[in-house]
């Protein structure tokens, strides 16, 4: 039998959840939003608005544990769950009508990050038919030799820190047409450079250090200061990447001496378009044109990265710097008009499918949202947990938020969501509150690393490696990082 592919693997989970809104009891929190332009807060339920004037002494009515500072300054910029305010509601089971029509409303929900892989696939197509990643190739081919492993340390080590400093996340979507085609050059299967971008990504984001979009957002929800716990977080990113690193550079051996041993499909890596010319042996000479190409190519991820961590920049503004690049480059190419549109529309008709997961993934959400079940399994989980001692408290909190990830794989969102609700059971237990930050980051995080909800499927789809493929990579690794991880919490519990 043949394993699934992505878009099938979504449907199927769509399906469950779909059945699991017939099954879980409807329920919902109150929600609290801060209004800016009346200096007010919003409580939200299904049946009711109202407005309470922004004070501290409002948050301690409502028992929540949150410096008013936080909301007025922006820091929380989301509405939050108000603790002890959930409540079961008639039950709204998603009919088949709402399963079909979920993937559409994810695909629109999705639009933004949509967009940009559209139109990296259409710059992807331009460069293609200047030859440039050839010939760039060609000449990596000869620069790393003998040093190729530093190529995989550099690889996840910059993107890690991405990760864990700034949230890099969806960005490095982007990262993949001209990180590939670097690491079949040096001799490594598909699997290599996919982890060492991916992983790198998702390690990093797992050991969030100062990270705005997790640990920030969980610490304030959380009503504590994002330094507590600080020197901790860089001891675990220093320990978990270190594994990581390791993990994938034993594979990328095995695979460099043995070809044979590589998980990866080889004619699935050939057909990938920005490494098929290079894989037919057509190499071309590094031109100046070509270098500057290339080097127009590559200001676009440097342009976007500085964007995204200096700026405030996100997708709509990302998505313009790769469209004005491949402008740029065609221009450079001297390109004629019909050969650049037609370019253009095959690279980015390249990625469709990967786009479709993002839309499927994204439909997933939505269904939950819809049928009211996302509170609810977070009630449950709160419950499950009452009465504990703290080192076992921690650990099942680690595993809670990993099933949770499930549901919701967004780090922000998982934060302001749950953090108010669970938070305050660190008090009960006597431990300090930014051990349930740790215990959400590396919960979330970790189990992000293989979230058929999340990134991963995307990913896999740029590169065209089978789900399958990949756990049976990364499964290994998984169980050494949720050890490193359990021992880490159950330390800092004590």
């Amino acid at each position: 039998m043949k394993f699934p592919a992505a878009q099938s693997i979504l449907l199927i989970i769509a399906a469950l959840v779909t059945l699991l809104t017939w099954l879980i009891p409807a329920g919902s929190y109150h929600s609290l939003s801060y209004q800016a332009t009346s200096d007010q807060f919003q409580i939200e339920s299904q049946d009711s608005t109202y407005y309470v004037k922004a004070s501290q002494e409002s948050l301690e009515d409502l028992n929540v544990k949150i410096p008013l500072e936080k909301f007025t300054s922006g820091a929380i910029y989301k509405p939050i769950s108000i603790p002890n305010t959930y409540q079961q509601l008639p039950s709204r089971p998603q009919g088949f009508i709402a399963f079909l029509s979920a993937p559409i409303k994810g695909i629109i929900e999705a639009a933004d990050i949509i967009f940009l892989v559209l139109i990296i696939g259409g710059l992807i197509g331009i460069m293609n038919v200047t030859g440039a990643f050839n010939a760039g190739m060609g000449w990596l081919s000869k620069a790393l030799k003998g040093r190729e492993f530093l190529l995989i340390i550099f690889t996840t080590l910059l993107i890690s820190l991405g990760g864990s400093t700034f949230g890099l996340a969806e960005e490095t979507l982007a990262f993949y047409p001209i990180l590939i085609p670097i690491f079949i050059a040096a001799g490594y299967d598909s699997m290599v450079g996919l982890a060492s971008i991916f992983l790198g990504s998702a390690i990093g984001v797992m050991c969030s250090t100062v990270n705005p979009f997790a640990t920030i957002i969980a610490s304030d929800a959380a009503g504590i200061s994002w330094t507590s716990g600080l020197d901790g977080r860089m001891i675990i990113y220093i320990v978990c990447m270190t594994v990581t690193i390791a993990y994938i550079l034993i594979y990328a051996r095995r695979v460099k001496r043995n070809p044979a041993n590589s998980l990866v499909d080889a004619s699935a890596t050939k057909s990938l378009s920005y490494i098929k010319e290079a894989s037919e042996g057509n190499i071309v000479r590094l031109t100046i044109r070509l270098r500057l190409i290339l080097l127009i190519f590559t200001a676009c991820f440097v342009i976007m990265i500085m964007g995204v961590s200096q700026w405030d920049w996100w997708f709509i503004e990302m998505t313009t710097v790769f469209f004005a690049g491949a402008i740029v480059i065609g221009f450079i190419a001297k390109m004629k008009e019909n050969e650049f549109i037609n370019s253009f529309l095959q690279g980015a008709g390249d990625l469709l499918g990967v786009a479709f997961i993002i839309g499927l993934a994204r439909g997933i959400t939505i269904l939950m949202n819809d049928g009211l079940i996302s509170d609810s399994i977070l009630f449950y989980a709160s419950e499950l947990t009452m009465g504990m001692n703290k080192g076992l408290f921690v650990n099942v909190l680690f595993f809670i938020y990993q099933g949770l990830t499930f549901f919701i794989p967004s780090s922000s969102g998982m934060a302001v969501l749950t953090m108010p609700i669970l938070s305050p059971l660190a008090d009960n237990v006597n431990i300090g509150r930014e051990v349930i930050v740790n215990a959400y980051q590396l919960g979330n995080g970790l189990f992000n690393s293989i979230n058929p909800t999340g990134l991963v499927l995307a990913s896999l789809g740029l590169v065209k490696i089978g789900y399958d493929k990949y756990l049976k990579f990364m499964l290994p690794l998984y169980a050494i990082l949720a050890l490193i991880g359990m021992i880490f919490l159950t330390i800092l519990s004590y």
